[in-house]
């Protein structure tokens, strides 16, 4: 099989297998966003007058059918291709005859997986935010249900003053909030227009107008000046995988607390049978399995970003092919937090806090009394917390 750099010489299998890697795999994700973006490019270039009429229609009936061919399953990435870039143009040339051939012009590879990349994080992030905002209005709903049922609330795993279902599912809500706002701000990194940078050095003598495919795939900007971009690559990919780690924390620490209320010391919540397993030994066992593994992929989302950073650490200027491996760990934590988020919300949704089970101490207004004391005899604070816990002391 021909490849878009093949000259004739052939390739050792081995080495076509380890250097595509998991990439052609990986890319099947990037078709839709690739074939939107060589629109754009073959638009340009028509306007440029670098691309006749014919060959623009021939173009676009092209790419059409193979985008929907895709999306129906109708044809996959191969090894054999190396990758996405590949697949669709050696398709595209097979299909409408030397117009696909001339679709390459004015970009790279480099320029042109970066701009499908950055399309499909700007879709990712968004996708991502409205997950974060339904955990959110999941704990809102819990709290209009049994927002009123008094909890206590917890310092150093004591009880510590009092809480309530609608202030414990408040605060996560709120955090949960905040990462969707994180999650949102990684589209300033994705939203500059890569596309004519070709391999990193721009395209000399050719007048292309990277203006206009800004324009048309919806960038904010131009990425400029050309060596900028390949030396951007990594950025925005642990942007995104570091808010997803931070959602994932969230989620886990959220977890942390539900598997706590569930045990059977505190049997503070209920959970239908549908969102827990059972023991292979243990008749009477009923696992939150789900739960725990919320809290355990906080770690692997943690993982992908520390892969992420530690591929493009120390690399020169320049296209490495070591960018390629930012794929596996990036796509890895998007689908992890997008396969968690949703699960979460089904929980909160499903569970059932008992408030008979709840033991509220009556010391935990402590800190309420010594307040009051301030208020009512205008003593020092420190005066008012040494009598309260003389009066703790002596058992009133």
């Amino acid at each position: 099989m021909t490849r878009l750099w093949d000259k004739g010489a052939p390739l050792d299998a081995r080495v076509l297998e380890y250097t595509a890697g998991e990439d052609y795999a990986l890319d099947e994700r990037l078709v839709a966003y690739d074939v939107r973006a060589s629109l754009a490019h073959a638009e340009m270039l028509h306007r440029q007058r670098l691309l006749s009429d014919e060959d623009l229609t021939a173009i676009r009936t092209g790419l059409a059918a193979l985008a929907e061919e895709h999306a129906r399953g109708a044809w996959h990435v191969e090894l054999a291709d190396e990758d996405g870039q590949t697949a669709l143009e050696r398709r595209l040339t097979a299909r409408i005859g030397d117009a696909g051939a001339r679709i390459h012009l004015g970009r790279s590879r480099n320029d042109q997986v970066l701009v499908a990349l950055r399309l499909y994080l700007r879709d990712t992030a968004e996708q991502l935010a409205g997950a974060a905002h339904a955990v959110g209005e999941a704990l809102g709903r819990l709290a209009a249900r049994q927002g009123d049922v008094q909890l206590p609330g917890y310092t150093h795993m004591q009880q510590a003053m009092p809480s309530s279902v609608a202030l414990w599912a408040g605060g996560f809500a709120a955090e949960l909030a905040d990462d969707a706002e994180g999650l949102l701000a990684v589209r300033r990194r994705s939203d500059r227009n890569p596309l004519g940078s070709a391999a990193g050095y721009g395209t000399p003598g050719l007048p292309l107008d990277r203006a206009y495919t800004t324009r048309v795939l919806g960038f904010t900007a131009t990425h400029e000046p050309v060596t900028a971009v390949q030396l951007s690559r990594g950025k925005a990919e642990a942007q995104l995988l570091f808010e997803i780690a931070l959602v994932m924390q969230d989620a886990a620490r959220l977890a942390a607390d539900l598997l706590l209320f569930y045990t059977a010391e505190f049997a503070f919540i209920e959970l239908p049978e549908a969102f827990t397993t059972g023991s292979s030994i243990m008749p009477q066992k009923r696992n939150p399995d789900v739960l725990e593994l919320v809290r355990a992929r906080s770690a692997t989302a943690l993982g992908c970003l520390t892969e992420a950073l530690a591929v493009c650490a120390k690399l020169p200027s320049g296209y490495q092919r070591d960018l390629q491996l930012l794929k596996g760990p990036l796509f890895r934590g998007i689908d992890l937090a997008a396969h968690t988020l949703p699960i979460v919300t089904a929980v909160l949704d499903a569970l059932r806090f008992r408030p008979e089970r709840i033991r509220v101490d009556p010391a935990v207004h402590a800190a309420e009394q010594a307040y009051a004391l301030v208020l009512q005899e205008g003593i020092p604070f420190r005066e008012a917390y040494r009598r309260i816990a003389q009066r703790l002391a002596r058992g009133k």
